[in-house]
């Protein structure tokens, strides 16, 4: 296999391949990045007078072609490549003869690496905006068509008072804005530029790291070189951070949707092609997407930690270990695009039942809002509610199932417009 760092020398087949790992496979996705981020590296190579003005031309427009080639699906390893960066190197050096050599001046596999993560990372943290954005359109929309509709709120997984499902999927609407706040936090942690830090150290170069900066889009640089290679594994923990507060949420509603379509609540029910059949039961309608969605979120939840164990205990500077980053996060930002998308499906197809409270089981839901009714005639709170639970033990309590919530926030008031200017200003952040 050829590799940017032999020295002449067989490498022991087994020592290579163990050491590449499934990096050829990942490296696939930063290939489009790795092109954009050369491109930005000559540019400015030329601008120092490391290539002349025809040797900045010939690079560029072949490392556009190959872009076109990335876009196209035209794009490919050979066997004997060990990844990405040597691909588009060996490639370059075939079309262009020597010249092409000269792309890696002033540049270390460590920093080309790195700025190739950062700029997918942004990539795919807007990809993840864009999801939560579908979700928190589909949830609010949800949260007005049904706001009229009662159903029973619980503390303790026991039933506690009257809820509504505007209230309930507005929740998981509102509940997707912090989750925003921690995707801006790994943007911000993304948006650095490293591009120059060489293996760590910096060269004797003169680059210019404003410009690279500039021409990649990066909001701010990362300055000091060592801290630039420090970076390795803290943007990946922050994104893997913000997968695992929005599969919090998910997870959650998956929760409550699995129990919500139990027959036992009949709160909300989805067509036959949405859920699974028993093998002997032919009365089944199994939750298994929601199942999945709530197995899956609970994996998303722990590749912060799997992160965090896999950076501990490193000294400053570079370490092999880092690769493995690609092998923990990249099946999870897959796995987190998979279930935004069966979310998404079934939320588009929920039933809602509109008479959940019709039941006689849920009357004692209202004993709060008689408390209330009482305490607003004028008499003392803890009299109207020792009042109300001594109708409710002796069997005389009678539900009036009006309810008159007015407040920000609540049954009466959902504040959905309100809501909607939260999550837009968490979506200009990442401008």
């Amino acid at each position: 296999m050829a590799t940017l760092w032999s020295k002449g020398t067989a490498a022991d087949e087994a020592v290579e391949k163990f050491t590449v790992g499934r990096d050829r496979e990942f490296d696939l996705r930063l290939a489009r990045f790795d092109v954009e981020g050369s491109l930005a590296h000559v540019e400015m190579l030329a601008g120092i007078g490391l290539l002349t003005p025809d040797e900045h031309a010939t690079l560029d427009a072949e490392l556009k072609k190959i872009l076109v080639d990335i876009e196209a699906g035209a794009f490919a390893l050979e066997d004997d490549v060990e990844d990405v960066h040597s691909q588009v190197e060996l490639l370059l050096t075939r079309r262009v003869g020597d010249v092409g050599k000269k792309i890696h001046s002033g540049r270390s596999r460590n920093d080309q690496v790195l700025v190739d993560l950062k700029l997918y990372l942004k990539w795919e943290i807007g990809r993840i905006r864009e999801a939560i954005a579908q979700l928190f359109g589909l949830l609010q929309t949800l949260s007005e068509r049904h706001k009229d509709v009662l159903m029973p709120g619980y503390t303790h997984t026991q039933a506690a008072m009257p809820s509504s499902f505007g209230l309930w999927f507005g929740a998981y609407a509102e509940t997707l804005v912090d989750d925003l706040y921690a995707l801006f936090a790994a943007w911000k942690s993304a948006d650095q530029n490293p591009l120059g830090s060489a293996a760590g150290y910096g060269c004797s170069f003169p680059l210019d790291r404003d410009q690279t900066t500039r021409l990649l889009g990066f909001g701010d640089m990362a300055y000091n070189v060592v801290a630039a290679q420090m970076g390795r594994g803290k943007t990946e923990k922050a994104v893997a951070v913000a997968l695992a507060a929005v599969g919090a949420t998910l997870g959650r509603l998956a929760d409550d949707c699995t129990l919500f379509m139990n027959g036992n609540y009949g709160f909300i029910s989805f067509p036959d092609a949405l859920t699974t059949g028993s093998s002997i039961m032919p009365h089944k309608k199994n939750p298994d997407v929601w199942e999945i969605v709530r197995g899956r979120c609970n994996r998303l939840q722990s590749v912060p930690n799997e992160i965090a164990l896999l950076t501990t205990n490193m000294t400053h500077g570079y370490h092999r270990d880092y690769q493995l980053l690609k092998e923990v996060l990249f099946p999870a930002l897959d796995s987190f695009h998979e279930v935004a998308a069966m979310v998404a499906l079934m939320l588009e197809n929920i039933r809602v039942n509109a008479n959940i409270l019709d039941d006689a089981r849920y009357d004692c839901l209202f004993t709060v809002e008689e408390v209330n009714r009482l305490a607003l005639g004028g008499m003392p709170f803890r009299d109207a509610y020792r009042e109300v639970g001594r109708r409710v033990a002796e069997g005389t309590y009678i539900a009036d199932k009006t309810v008159s919530h007015s407040h920000a926030g609540s049954i009466g008031n959902l504040c959905t417009a309100e809501i909607r200017r939260k999550f837009d200003g968490a979506v200009a952040l990442f401008r």
